[in-house]
C-alpha cells in the first residue's frame, strides 16, 4: 500500500495529483478475460467464459455539463471543491479517459456475476441463458485509489457499454442518477453502510429513450417511451464485490466449466477478504479458516445493515444476490423507497413483489446470504468440519438478524430491551391509525404523555373513541418504560428521509437545466436528524399528500432506467 501520510492535511487540488495515489489492485492482482481486447475496445454483448473482468474504455457523454459533487465526500477524501469543476476532471467523470495523466489508467473494467433471485439461480437473464454474458452492462470502474491510507474504488454509472449490456445502450438517465446521487449521500448522513457519491454530470445533448408512466397514471408498468438526458455519476466504495459475483464463479467451480474455475473463485474470494475485511482477518490464517471468519463477519455486517434499513425506513425494492455487497454496505440504488405511510408490505418497485417489502428485508438478506455461503463450498470440500461449521454460520442468520431488529426497535421506541407486546400493539395501532413512519417515530422522539403530539403524524382524523382509548393505553404503558431521553431518540430517528414525491419535482426542473432542487435537497438529506430551518420543516417534515398516492413515477417505479 502507498504511503499516504504526506497529503493528509493537504488538499488535492489537480487531476496529477490524485493521480499520484492511484493503485489498481483489482486488474493488476486478478485474471483478465483472455478473450478481450486488451486495448478495451469491447462493447458488444458476448459470452464472458472465465476471468474477473473486461477492459472496457468508457464512452463520455456528448457536451458534459456540471450539475453537483458531494462536498462531504470530497472533504473525506481530501479533494479541493474547485477539482469538480475543473476541465480534466470532469472529461475523465464524464467518461472521457483518453488524455488522463499517467500513472491514472484510460482503460476500466467491467465484471460479470451471476443472478440469485430470493435464493433461487437464475439464467434467463442472461442472452445466452448460460449465465455467462450477466454483469455491469452500464458500469465502468476507472480508478482504484488509496487515500488517507484506505481503499476506494470509482466507478463510472451510465459510462457505455460493456460484454454485459445485453443489447441496451450502457447509458443512465439523468432521473435515476440524481436519485442515486443523492440518495448514497443521505444514507451516510443517516449513518447507514454505503457506496458513495462522488459528482454528477449530465449531457446537453445526448438523449436515449426509456419506458416510463403517462403523467397522472396509476399504472403498474410503463406504457410510453420518453426522450430523457443522460448522466454519468460516480460511486465510490472500498469495492465493488458483490454476492454475484461470488456465485458465477461458485457455479463455474461447481461443474468444472473449465480448468482454472475454482482457482479463479479462490482468488476472488481471497481479493474480496482483502479489500473488506483486511483489519479483520489475518492474512496468514489458512484458507478454510478466512473463509469462516469472512462469513461470520458478513453476516454480522448484512444483518445490522437491513435492520438499520428498517429504522429510517428505507426499502431496497430490489433485493438480489448481484445487488448484496460482500462489504455489507447498502449498494445499487435502483427501486429504492422511503416509506410514507407505514405498511410493513411496502415495496416501491413494481416488479418486486412482497419477497422484497418492507418487514420481509432480513428474510431476502437471509436467502441472499445462503446464496454467499452456498459460492464458498467448493474452496471447503476437503475440509468436512469447516464445510459443517459454515453450514451453523448459515443457519444461524435468522437468530443473528431477529436479535438485530429487535435491539433495532429497542432503541427506535427508547427502551433498554425489546418489549415484545408494548412493540406488536404499537405495530397494529400504526396500522389501523395509517400513520406517516418517520413523522411518527420522529414525534415519538418528544416522549409525549398525550396522543395530541402524535396526531401530526396521523393521514386521518382519529374519531374513533376506542382507537384513542388504545392509544392512551399504549402511551402509558410506553412512558413507564423509555429509559432514553428525547435527545437520544432523536438520534435514532431521522426527521427527514428523501421520500419520491420531493425528488420529483427535482427531476422535472432538471430537465430545463435548473438544478436548484437538486442541490436544496442535497443540503437537507446530508442533515437528516437536525432541526432545520422553519421553511424547511414546512416544505420537508409533512405527510405525503393523497392525491400523490398510487401515482406511478412517485409512489412506485420501474426497473427501466
Amino acid at each position: 500500500m502507498k504511503n499516504t501520510n504526506n497529503i493528509k492535511n493537504k488538499k488535492i487540488n489537480t487531476l496529477e495529483e490524485l493521480g499520484k495515489l492511484a493503485d489498481y489492485s483489482f486488474t493488476n492482482t486478478l485474471v483478465c478475460d483472455p478473450m478481450a481486447n486488451k486495448d478495451g475496445q469491447n462493447f458488444h454483448p458476448r459470452e464472458v467464459y472465465n476471468g474477473h473482468y473486461v477492459p472496457v474504455i468508457p464512452t463520455p457523454i456528448e457536451n458534459p455539463k456540471y450539475i453537483t459533487h458531494s462536498k462531504t465526500f470530497f472533504e473525506e477524501l481530501g479533494l479541493d471543491d474547485s477539482l469538480a469543476q475543473s476541465d480534466d476532471f470532469m472529461k475523465m467523470f464524464s467518461g472521457d479517459t483518453s488524455s488522463v495523466p499517467k500513472p491514472l489508467h484510460s482503460i476500466g473494467w467491467a465484471c460479470g456475476y451471476a443472478l440469485s433471485i430470493y435464493g433461487t439461480e437464475y439464467y434467463q437473464q442472461c442472452p445466452f441463458q448460460t449465465g455467462n454474458g450477466y454483469g455491469d452492462g452500464r458500469a465502468i470502474s476507472i480508478l482504484e485509489a488509496v487515500i488517507n491510507g484506505k481503499r476506494w474504488e470509482m466507478q463510472l454509472k451510465g459510462g457505455g457499454k460493456t460484454p454485459y449490456c445485453r443489447g441496451a445502450d450502457g447509458r443512465a438517465v439523468l432521473r435515476s442518477s440524481i436519485r442515486e446521487f443523492l440518495a448514497q449521500e443521505h444514507m451516510y448522513a443517516l449513518g447507514i453502510p454505503t457506496s458513495r457519491s462522488l459528482s454528477l454530470y449530465t449531457s446537453e445533448s445526448e438523449t436515449v429513450t426509456r419506458p416510463w408512466f403517462t403523467q397522472g397514471s396509476y399504472s403498474k408498468d410503463p406504457e410510453v417511451m420518453i426522450e430523457e438526458a443522460v448522466a454519468i455519476s460516480t460511486r465510490v466504495a472500498p469495492s465493488f464485490i458483490r454476492v454475484g459475483q461470488l456465485e458465477l464463479f461458485a457455479r463455474r467451480a461447481r461443474i468444472d466449466e473449465h480448468s482454472k474455475a475454482k482457482d479463479e473463485l479462490e482468488q476472488i474470494v481471497l481479493h474480496a477478504i482483502n479489500r473488506e475485511y483486511k483489519e479483520q482477518i489475518d492474512n496468514n490464517l489458512h484458507l478454510e479458516e478466512k473463509i469462516l471468519l469472512f462469513a461470520s463477519l458478513f453476516r454480522e455486517r448484512l444483518t445490522s445493515l437491513v435492520a438499520n434499513w428498517i429504522r429510517v425506513g428505507y426499502c431496497q425494492g430490489n433485493f438480489n444476490s448481484d445487488n448484496t455487497a460482500v462489504g455489507g454496505f447498502t449498494l445499487d440504488y435502483g427501486p429504492f423507497g422511503f416509506i410514507d405511510l407505514f405498511d410493513p408490505s411496502y415495496q416501491p418497485w413494481t416488479g418486486g413483489g412482497r419477497h422484497f417489502s418492507f418487514f420481509n428485508q432480513p428474510e431476502a438478506a437471509r436467502k441472499n446470504f445462503n446464496m454467499f455461503c452456498s459460492a464458498l463450498m467448493p474452496l471447503l470440500e476437503s475440509h468436512p468440519n469447516a464445510l459443517e461449521e459454515l453450514a451453523t454460520i448459515r443457519n444461524d442468520f435468522a437468530k443473528v438478524v431477529e436479535e438485530k431488529i429487535q435491539d433495532m426497535w429497542a432503541s427506535k421506541l427508547g427502551l433498554s430491551k425489546f418489549d415484545e407486546n408494548l412493540f406488536n400493539s404499537l405495530m397494529s395501532l400504526m396500522i389501523e391509525t395509517t400513520v406517516d413512519y418517520t413523522m411518527f417515530f420522529r414525534e415519538l422522539s418528544s416522549i409525549p404523555e398525550d396522543i395530541s403530539k402524535l396526531e401530526k403524524s396521523f393521514y386521518k382524523e382519529l374519531k374513533d373513541e376506542n382507537i384513542k382509548k388504545k392509544w392512551t393505553q399504549w402511551l402509558k404503558s410506553w412512558n413507564l418504560k423509555v429509559n432514553a431521553t428525547s435527545k437520544e431518540m432523536k438520534a435514532i430517528n431521522p426527521k427527514y428521509t428523501l421520500r419520491e414525491w420531493f425528488l420529483v419535482p427535482a427531476y422535472e426542473q432538471a430537465k430545463n437545466g435548473d438544478y436548484t432542487l437538486i442541490h436544496e435537497l442535497q443540503n437537507i438529506m446530508i442533515n437528516p436528524y437536525d432541526e432545520q430551518s422553519s421553511d424547511i420543516e414546512k416544505k420537508y417534515y409533512r405527510k405525503k399528500p393523497l392525491e400523490l398516492f398510487d401515482i406511478a413515477g412517485v409512489s412506485h417505479v420501474s426497473c427501466s432506467s
